[in-house]
């Protein structure tokens, strides 16, 4: 864990990354990426607020990627 927060100015280009997905593949940033943007969220699957928000946060993603906004939620803490 870093010790300060490291700054990062808007319009920095997002690092490229693979990670395993739910559905056996694996995804990197070009394969989520939005034409418009890209919204990542980092998640924890047995979150009581992410438990509770997880039903708007996927009605939101659809909205979101149907104009063009790529959106991916990645679980840092369970496979």
């Amino acid at each position: 864990m870093a010790a300060s927060p490291t700054e990062i100015a808007f319009e920095t280009p997002a690092p490229d990354f693979r990670l395993p997905a739910t559905d056996g593949r694996s995804y990197g940033f070009s394969d989520v990426a939005g034409e418009k943007g890209t919204v990542i969220v980092f998640i924890c699957n047995h979150c009581p607020y992410v438990i509770a928000v997880i039903d708007r946060m996927v009605a939101d993603a659809r909205v979101l990627m149907n104009e063009g906004v790529g959106f991916a939620a990645i679980c840092a803490n369970d496979a």
